[in-house]
């Protein structure tokens, strides 16, 4: 199952089983049934949650910049199983709720406070501290009057 139209940015709580509640409208577009897929990126500190389908178009994409993923390249091989190895499969419960591993908060350094951010095929779960500093960083008047 392929999502789009995740947009916004969302302030809750990670309670002390690391289950985070998802904003009302990824509830509309998710499922009980969605199938997930949450992935670090602990140098920029924050996680990926991607549908299982938008995961592989991701990472297809990554594969295209080096002319496709090669299973005769050992390099190619060991990128992706290192990648794969990082990504840990999840779903939404009754309640709306997602399980963050610890291992995975601890990678991103998310506290109890996090930031969920839509951004359109995926969204974004941010430390609320590190959102914070992010967003003061970045200038979007470069991007919409230049």
């Amino acid at each position: 199952m392929s999502v789009a139209g995740l947009f916004g940015e969302y302030r809750h709580k990670i309670d002390a089983k690391g289950r985070l509640s998802l904003p009302a409208a990824f509830r509309k577009t998710l499922t009980e049934d969605t199938q997930l897929v949450v992935v670090p990126d602990s140098k920029n500190g924050f996680l990926s949650v991607y549908t299982v389908d938008n995961y592989e178009a991701w990472v297809d994409a990554l594969f295209e910049k080096k002319g496709g993923y090669n299973p005769g390249d050992r390099k190619h091989v060991m990128l992706r199983t290192k990648l794969n190895a990082s990504a840990m499969p999840n779903a939404m419960d009754a309640a709306g709720r997602i399980n963050v591993s610890a291992k995975q908060r601890e990678m991103v350094g998310l506290e109890k406070e996090a930031v969920l951010v839509g951004n359109t095929d995926h969204f974004e779960i941010w430390d609320a501290a590190r959102w914070d500093e992010f967003q003061s960083s970045v200038d979007l008047d470069e991007l919409l009057f230049s």
